[in-house]
């Protein structure tokens, strides 16, 4: 688990051997290798995670917690598309974001609300099409990047919803716009005959969600569309697994994606029960 700093390692650039103690990597050119020799033990844990299970569990697991925290409210006769749903109260000490918390310095709710829904039909929703296009993304890019790309396609979407004066947003949907976003980036790339079918499917997914959010009332479609580009720009910078092999580096920017979470969860958190 220490650093290795002597024999041979992987560049956590691109992947190749170098030694622990060069000062650059024979094949890339990337300074100091050696000072990032935690590649091998960090790709076996990276390798070892479900990425698309714990999102989903995460999204799960906080919305029974906005139900337990006022299920009075939760419990109330609603509509279909209103049932189960937690109250804004609950949602608001968990992390909900929105132009008035980014109002209020809440800046960590970009994270947060990602993982937060409005409702039974909301969740299912998006966990079903979280585990249908997790792993595809995950294929094509690694459990690693799969990570980022979904935070990254989440932040992107809010701040341009927050920015527009959108004044409360929760939900996993521009995430997984995200993921399509992501998944038409490789299409392109690709090419061919595999990247065309990539592109025309996941396209054609992304376009009728589109429509789809303008035909009912209460979807954040700016959200939907700034994840969509922000998932998009994610995978064009972080490349494709037949690019490059998912290195050290991608593995220490999951690690720090996770913990970037957990922190704007610990402020959530403190926010919403802690501070006076």
């Amino acid at each position: 688990m220490f650093r290795k700093t002597s024999g041979a390692i992987l560049c956590p650039s691109c992947g190749r051997i170098t030694n622990a103690d060069a000062e650059v990597c024979l094949s890339c050119g990337f300074r100091r290798p050696g000072l990032w020799g935690f590649g091998a033990a960090l790709g076996k844990l990276a390798g070892s995670l479900d990425v698309t299970k714990g999102i989903s569990a995460a999204c799960v697991a906080l919305y029974v917690l906005s139900l337990v925290i006022d299920p009075v409210a939760a419990l109330r006769p609603r509509g279909p598309f209103e049932l189960l749903a937690p109250s804004g109260r609950a949602l608001q000490q968990l992390g909900m974001t929105g132009a008035l918390a980014w109002d209020a310095g809440r800046w960590w709710t970009l994270v947060t609300a990602i993982y937060l829904h409005g409702g039974l039909l909301h969740i299912l929703f998006n966990v079903l099409w979280i585990r249908q296009l997790g792993p595809a993304v995950e294929q094509l890019f690694g459990p690693a990047r799969l990570a980022v790309i979904f935070t990254a396609a989440g932040v992107a979407g809010f701040a341009l919803s927050n920015y527009a004066g959108v004044p409360f947003t929760i939900g996993a949907s521009g995430s997984i716009f995200g993921l399509l976003g992501a998944m038409v980036a490789y299409g392109r790339q690709r090419g061919g005959v595999f990247g065309s079918l990539v592109l025309r499917q996941y396209g054609q997914w992304a376009l009728v969600l589109f429509i789809f959010g303008f035909l009912m009332s209460g979807v954040n479609n700016l959200a939907h569309a700034g994840g969509f580009a922000g998932g998009l720009l994610s995978a064009v910078l972080l490349g494709s697994r037949e690019r490059r092999r998912e290195t050290g580096l991608d593995h220490l920017l999951v690690l720090g994606v996770a913990g970037f979470t957990i922190f704007a969860f610990a402020l959530a958190l403190y926010h919403g029960f802690l501070a006076p």
